[in-house]
């Protein structure tokens, strides 16, 4: 699973920042680190420098092999708040999707461990 951290002109992209979101992102995300290919994650400030809350922006977009990617964003008053509550509506989203999938065959299994039940004939 490949992490990619993006940010707009009014966020210093630093080791530290990149650091973190390696980090949170990967631990949030590793149980599904065989389906995910890539994490795209988009940061910018909203109202560039003025005061305000909420103006700090995540987007994260999740690319899923054979599936289409999805997409998720957050505002909140710091970068970190953002990319916490952004993670958490993404993992629930991929686990909705699990779920869709283990509802009805399909060819690609989105958890890394799989369980394989016995099916007895009556």
């Amino acid at each position: 699973m490949n992490i990619q951290v993006n940010t707009d002109h009014n966020i210093e992209g630093s080791a530290e920042l990149n650091s973190y979101v390696q980090s949170s992102l990967s631990e949030a995300f590793a149980r599904f680190k065989v389906a995910i290919t890539r994490i795209e994650v988009h940061l910018s400030d909203e109202n560039a420098g003025k005061t305000g809350g909420n103006d700090k922006r995540c987007l994260l977009e999740a690319r899923i092999s054979h599936h289409q990617p999805i997409v998720v964003s957050h505002h909140a008053d710091t970068i970190h708040q953002a990319i916490e509550m952004a993670s958490d509506k993404l993992l629930r989203a991929l686990d909705s999707m699990a779920g869709k999938l283990t509802d009805r065959t399909s060819p690609k299994d989105l958890f890394e461990e799989t369980s394989v039940e016995n099916e007895e004939d009556f």
